[in-house]
């Protein structure tokens, strides 16, 4: 199940990441590092999350995650899918209401493998 799999990998960015604790960016960030895994937040609004750096973009990380866990709004994602297969990232982490049919279709054509579901709920 693609699901397993992409929770086994340990290097992961959180693309929306925030300093708000009521918002799933803040949450799913510090709930994966809690967890034991290597996670980069980005995001181009802030500097720092959670006391760690924060990174524009994808291509600004010091190394490349093996999953990104979406948590922008579809419109938001595309760039960031272009750039994820730009870099060769190939799993694509989508939380609940961050993908529409276009960004389903671009996940597709770049050959990316994705999966729907809330990353909260799956590492519990």
């Amino acid at each position: 199940m693609k699901e397993e799999m992409m929770l086994e990998k340990k290097v992961w960015a959180v693309v929306g990441a925030n300093e708000n604790p009521e918002k799933y960016g803040n949450m799913i960030y510090k709930k994966l590092r809690s967890k034991g895994y290597r996670v980069y937040a980005v995001n181009p609004l802030y500097q720092t999350i959670e006391g760690d750096k924060c990174y524009p973009d994808l291509s600004s990380l010091p190394e490349k995650p093996e999953v990104i866990d979406m948590v922008v709004s579809a419109k938001r994602g595309i760039p960031v899918i272009e750039e994820a297969a730009k870099l060769g990232i190939k799993n694509i982490w989508l939380q609940p209401g961050t993908y529409n049919d276009e960004l389903m279709q671009l996940i597709q054509e770049k050959g990316l493998d994705a999966v729907k579901a809330c990353v909260l709920v799956a590492v519990r």
